[in-house]
């Protein structure tokens, strides 16, 4: 293993792999886990399903009717127009799931796909756009660029959005004192609550003022250039 891109399972190794991963998703107790917990072992699961590569070129699509599936088992009334709109989202938040490049210190992360099944499932209203899941990628103000339909590896260099809203800029302040703060940390000293540090985080990252460095659990953000709000 060299550390780096999406690796799939081999053919012979498909059933085996999957017999895996349902075995372990049976004998996780989601009764006793809490409902954050919950999601992000859906997740990994769905992200593992995915990652095995068992339905060739339609592997993303019958993901899609799996877990539209496996969350109505749940009781959760869910159609496909959610995946249907936001359908590279969610491929390409599958790859950043499962995507390794150490060499580039770039490491697999579910918090794409937390911002997706955070609007699914909990009726948040997160940004979802492609273009931030690009490696490389640095955001745009020309709105008649498209970059929906590009994928994850393909680097984008356009140029840099700066004005910030206040709470985006309380966040800032606090990275620049400490770049290993964490959410919780943030969202107690600006008075807000986890997810909207999240997502002030997330769009920080869109319009290229911040960037992580190393992975999420152990790394430090990044600050690329000073603020303009005026």
């Amino acid at each position: 293993m060299n550390g780096k891109s999406v690796l799939y399972a081999n053919a012979p190794q498909i059933r085996a792999t999957l017999d895996y991963e349902f075995n372990q998703e049976k004998q996780y107790d989601y009764k006793n886990a809490g409902f954050q917990q919950s999601i992000q072992r859906l997740i990994r699961f769905i992200s593992g399903v995915w990652q095995i590569h068992a339905f060739d070129e339609g592997n993303t699509r019958t993901t899609a009717v799996f877990t539209i599936k496996y969350l109505r088992s749940f009781g959760y009334k869910i159609d496909n127009k959610p995946f249907a709109d936001h359908s590279w989202y969610f491929r390409n938040a599958l790859v950043r799931a499962n995507y390794n490049d150490w060499t580039k210190n770039i490491h697999a992360t579910p918090e794409y796909l937390m911002l997706f099944f955070g609007n699914l499932l909990l009726g948040e209203n997160n940004i979802l756009k492609n273009r931030a899941l690009h490696i490389n990628f640095v955001p745009t103000e020309n709105a008649g660029l498209k970059q929906e339909n590009v994928p994850v590896n393909v680097p984008v260099n356009v140029p840099v959005k700066k004005d910030i809203t206040l709470t985006e800029k309380l966040v800032l302040d606090l990275l620049k004192i400490n770049p290993g703060i964490t959410y919780e940390q943030i969202a107690e000293k600006i008075n807000k609550n986890r997810k909207t540090v999240q997502r002030t985080i997330v769009l920080l990252k869109e319009k290229g003022i911040i960037s992580r460095i190393c992975s999420d659990k152990t790394g430090t953000w990044k600050i690329l250039i000073m603020e303009e709000n005026k």
